[in-house]
């Protein structure tokens, strides 16, 4: 069974207040990093969520699909995305990777807790990002391709189904793909202002972010609120 875009669609405004979105700073090789969390509870066990973010043929299923040695020191690689090295497998709790793309290297660790009921994955980005490009763009850049990840999971743990790169594509170019990715960064601009960012600045910033994803600059409707 494929999610169709309707799906998506029904999906999207209850998937935005269901994610906790943090930003922090840490120490990365005697720099300051970035780091970006994200945290979301699922309806299905701690063991299903791990296998659905561990397993090749599931992770095709929600994400994209994936290549590689996936096990303690292999390589991965996301179909036209990213790619890096297994650090840290540890199930059903704990998945650490280096995520290379483009020519840049940072690092991702899932964290899983919960039960046979219900589980919760947090997710932690972590990356050297110089500070005149976190001007330009804040966390939006890459914290809404991180909401849409989520998106994709959400609608496969609560149904089985799978989700085509090619159908998820198309959605976010179309309407209801640009009103979620608004409304994403809008969730990003309110963690970026909660974390210190000036408003004007954050604003200015999540402005930016969401025309370099969509071609067009804020719907006044739906676009960074004041």
């Amino acid at each position: 069974m494929d999610i169709n875009t309707s799906e998506l669609t029904e999906a999207t405004g209850a998937q935005i207040d269901a994610v906790t979105r943090t930003l922090s700073r840490r120490e990365i090789d005697g720099e300051n990093g970035r780091v970006l969390t994200l945290s979301q509870t699922y309806p299905t066990s701690q063991a299903d969520l791990w296998n659905a973010i561990t397993t090749g043929d599931r992770i095709s299923r929600w994400l994209m699909p994936i290549s590689g040695d996936l096990k303690l020191g292999g390589h991965y690689q996301l179909e036209g995305n990213a790619g890096g090295e297994i650090l840290e497998c540890a199930e059903p709790h704990t998945l650490a990777v280096t995520w290379e793309y483009g020519g840049d290297v940072s690092w991702v660790t899932a964290r899983l807790t919960g039960d046979e009921n219900s589980a919760t994955l947090e997710v932690e980005h972590a990356a050297l990002v110089d500070d005149a490009d976190w001007k330009q763009f804040g966390p939006g850049a890459v914290g809404i391709g991180w909401d849409s990840m989520l998106l994709g999971l959400a609608l496969h743990t609560s149904s089985g189904a799978s989700l085509a790169p090619e159908e998820a594509m198309a959605w976010m170019e179309s309407a209801d793909g640009i009103r979620f990715m608004t409304r994403s960064n809008d969730a990003w601009r309110n963690a970026s202002i909660a974390a210190g960012e000036k408003k004007a600045d954050a604003d200015a910033a999540a402005a930016r972010c969401l025309a370099a994803y969509t071609g067009v600059g804020p719907d006044p409707a739906e676009g960074v609120a004041g």
